[in-house]
């Protein structure tokens, strides 16, 4: 019965072949009469074959193939499958968080037309080692008719803050620009609603952004409708789109300039050719040099710039640059030291990633030594067990990659609010689909070329010998890449550390004076109204009687400018015996008798201006850093001093005060009072009841300055402000630092899994002969611990001299002391020893008889 079954079953398998013979024999060609003999067949097939039967696909069939046997490799390996595609997912989404912000950065105003031939006009003055990012308002006119090679020229004055009124409802525009007609033309803007030419014609007309659109008129059209801008009504004449995140240029409201310099103040301001406030932009025709361009836009300030003491000069600096400008423009800067440092954490992360892969990839081609040799046997080749390998590689980097496609589209909002950027619309550009598909193909090329060059290129018994295809231990690579894993975990975490301290060394620093229960707020530009002078400084004075009459209002003090960063300097001030061959740069703010209560500065020697007293507003203050750097001979209490044509004498000198970021020295410093310069209130307010007391503050301020906006903040959050950068680059380091731990965990994980899994019956017969579990424990985990400890020792001295860079960014900074070190050190250690020590109890408390019978 058996018997006559398998001759069916042959029987029906030579019938079979047959007709398989026949149908190949007919597809290639062979004639009916030599269909019968199976040689002619194979031998023809073997001629009309290329690359692999590509006459019916065969190349198709054998990528299919690949990634099907993959696919069941990575089912049979589930375990080790998950611990790739995790690490490797997470590391992507680092990789593409951290480049998506760096493109921005390094992609800033690039994207605008002609960008390599526009320019921003830089004001020099040599003789005095200075610069201003700015030009006189008349310059642009006069290069126009007078510079050949100047294709378009185009102005910006962004510092007015103009006050919007729409039905009623008053607030300061910061985000306002005034320009000329003609900047729709020299820079890219998608127009919603008019055109380029909206400006053109009326100084009263001006274009709005989308979102300012919205919120000024909600779903209503926008063109056409009109808003009060201070004293004037202004027509919305064009919306365009709301600038790119990548744009220098975020405003919401421009209008014309021609329409500022209509009130006879700003004309007389802006016809001086010292004030270098209007940002001017100069696109160059094609072929004409910078040098010469800068040559002769230079004769032409000089030449009706009238300053014969000290002449100025223009500097060219690219549009593409501006961004990583750190000079106070109006513009956000970015820094390029900081760029450039993540742009290495991005590929450093992603690296970090790969290595586990490679290393478990590694760690298991000796448990498929079986797999390969069978293939071999059956005639693989070199060539096909490669691509082989790749396909695993490639379908593992796919899953991770739509891994980190999820974990990028959960977290990028919030990447966006810490790193201040829009990135609402990322997946809808084409920059994001770039730097993950960048990121993926480099992803796959680190995983893919070693491990499947090892895997494909071993003997089966160089295996048993622990032999790799470069003729070393593949175990050392292994340990070496662990070492390399942690060496960049410790770096990030040590960084972390500092970067911490350092941050809390800022907030605890006393920068010689008390910003706690300070409010700032801005006083309304006051236009004095049919020649009634002094109405503006009576309005002020009333204010302040009002706020000081608040039961919770300590002090009220009148400054020019916020004392947590004074940007206002001067070089033209005189002193007795000053070396007139030397420039001095002197930080310079108007306060009045009461700044010393409000803010408890201490005097070093003499007196502070008196209340009332107008004898006072010819005298100065100095610093003890000015006194010191000028210098002042001594005594320096009533020697003379002249600032601004107003000649003096120093009445008092203040301790020295940070009144700039701690990444600076404490410079020079004068302090005048001058009533005309007072543009913001320091109230100090008693420790309880804020929100009583701003309500107050809202109360006086309707009754003096009604239709005015109110706008205050706190000072101590002015003061974080000026660290927000580093706040920001602190919290991004502290993220990928958990991230680079995590994946480096999840390698140890695996190999410490692998090693155990190998030593199964090692640890089985040591249990027998009566191994305790900690011994055991010990066993495995002194090679790994040993790894990390190698790491720590290679990873200090980097981090040391990494972060001593770091600090010297901040003229006020920490010490790095030995616990700083310690510490990431330590977590590491602790790290690996539960990781290994877990592995090495689960295999420990295994039945050991059980143990043994593994395969």
């Amino acid at each position: 019965m058996k018997r006559g079954r398998v001759g069916r079953v042959r029987e029906g398998c030579i019938v079979f072949a047959g007709r398989v013979r026949e149908r190949l024999g007919r597809t290639a060609g062979v004639s009916k009469a030599d269909m019968g003999d199976r040689l002619s067949v194979c031998n023809l097939l073997k001629k009309k074959a290329v690359s692999g039967w590509r006459f019916f696909g065969g190349e198709s069939i054998m990528i299919r193939n690949y990634f099907r046997a993959a696919w069941r490799s990575l089912l049979y390996n589930k375990g080790m499958a998950t611990l790739n595609i995790a690490g490797l997912g997470i590391g992507m989404t680092a990789a593409v968080l951290i480049f998506l912000w760096v493109d921005n950065e390094w992609s800033f105003d690039r994207y605008q037309p002609a960008a390599d031939r526009t320019y921003s006009m830089i004001t020099r003055v040599p003789a005095k080692n200075l610069e201003w990012e700015g030009a006189a308002m008349l310059l642009a006119d006069a290069v126009k008719k007078e510079v050949p090679g100047v294709e378009k020229i185009t102005r910006m004055r962004m510092d007015v803050y103009p006050v919007f009124n729409v039905q009623g409802a008053v607030q300061y525009e910061k985000r306002c620009a005034y320009v000329d007609p003609n900047w729709f033309t020299i820079f890219s803007y998608s127009f919603i609603a008019g055109d380029a030419a909206a400006l053109t014609g009326d100084p009263y007309s001006l274009v709005l952004s989308v979102s300012a659109a919205k919120k000024y008129f909600g779903n209503r059209g926008a063109v056409g409708q009109t808003i009060r801008v201070d004293s004037l009504l202004y027509t919305v004449r064009g919306v365009v789109a709301d600038a790119p995140a990548n744009s220098s240029f975020q405003y919401d409201a421009y209008l014309p300039i021609a329409g500022l310099v209509a009130n006879p103040q700003w004309r007389q301001n802006g016809e001086y050719w010292g004030n270098t406030d209007y940002r001017t932009f100069v696109r160059l025709a094609p072929g004409m040099r910078l040098a010469a361009a800068e040559k002769n836009i230079s004769a032409v300030l000089q030449r009706y710039s009238h300053d014969d003491d000290h002449s100025q000069f223009i500097r060219l600096e690219n549009l593409a640059s501006i961004h990583f400008d750190n000079s106070p423009s109006g513009f956000e800067h970015g820094n390029r030291q900081v760029v450039l440092l993540f742009s290495l954490l991005g590929l450093v992360i992603l690296v970090v990633a790969c290595i586990n892969y490679v290393n478990l990839t590694t760690a298991k081609a000796s448990l498929r030594s079986k797999e390969v040799s069978i293939r071999k046997i059956v005639g693989a080749g070199r060539r096909q067990l490669f691509l082989q390998f790749v396909a695993e590689s490639l379908l593992v980097s796919l899953f991770a990659a739509v891994a980190a496609i999820a974990l990028v589209r959960l977290v990028l909002p919030a990447f966006g609010s810490l790193t201040g950027k829009d990135f609402s619309q990322a997946f809808a550009s084409a920059a994001l689909w770039e730097v993950l598909g960048t990121t993926l193909a480099a992803a796959f090329v680190l995983n893919s070329i070693y491990p499947a060059l090892l895997l494909s290129s071993f003997k089966p018994l160089n295996i048993f010998r622990g032999i790799t295809i470069l003729r070393v231990k593949d175990s050392y690579l292994r340990k070496g890449l662990v070492v390399v894993q942690f060496c960049v975990s410790l770096l990030l975490m040590t960084g972390t550390v500092v970067i911490y301290r350092q941050l809390k060394f800022v907030q605890q620093t006393n920068p010689g004076y008390d910003r706690e229960q300070v409010l700032i707020v801005r006083l309304p530009r006051q236009v004095e109204p049919d020649g009634q002078q002094g109405e503006g400084a009576s309005r002020i004075a009333v204010m302040k009687q009002q706020l000081l009459s608040q039961s919770g209002i300590v002090n009220v003090s009148l400054v020019s400018q916020p004392v947590v960063q004074i940007g206002s300097a001067n070089t033209g001030a005189d002193w007795q015996g000053r070396d007139t061959t030397v420039t001095k740069m002197v930080g310079q703010l108007s306060a009045d008798a009461d700044l010393p209560a409000t803010l408890h500065l201490q005097l070093a020697e003499g007196r502070w201006f008196r209340s009332g007293d107008k004898a006072d507003e010819q005298n100065y203050i100095l610093n003890e850093t000015a006194v010191r750097e000028l210098p002042i001979r001594q005594p320096a209490i009533g020697a003379y001093f002249q600032m601004h044509g107003r000649p003096g004498k120093i009445v008092g000198v203040v301790k020295d005060f940070h009144f700039k970021s701690l990444h600076e020295k404490t410079g020079p410093l004068v302090i005048f009072n001058n009533p005309e310069w007072g543009q913001y209130f320091l109230i100090r307010t008693r420790p309880r009841g804020a929100s009583t007391t701003v309500a107050a503050i809202q109360a006086a301020w309707k009754k003096t300055f009604s239709g005015q906006p109110l706008e205050y903040s706190f000072m101590d959050e002015q003061f974080n402000d000026l660290y927000r950068g580093d706040a920001m680059a602190s919290t991004l380091v502290f993220v990928f630092a958990v991230m680079a731990v995590f994946i480096s965990t999840l390698g140890l994980f695996g190999l410490a899994a692998f090693a155990a899994e190998r030593r199964t019956r090692e640890i089985g017969i040591r249990k027998i002969l009566g191994a305790t579990t900690a011994s055991i424990g010990g066993l495995l985990s002194r090679e790994f611990v040993l790894l990390v400890g190698l790491a720590v020792a290679i990873a200090t001295p980097l981090a040391w001299w990494t972060m001593s860079g770091w600090l010297q960014n901040f003229a006020y900074r920490v010490g790095l002391s030995w616990w700083m070190f310690v510490l990431p050190a330590a977590l590491a250690l602790g790290l690996a020893l539960v990781i290994t020590g877990w592995q090495a109890v689960r295999v420990a408390w295994k039945n050991p008889v059980r143990s043994l019978r593994v395969d």
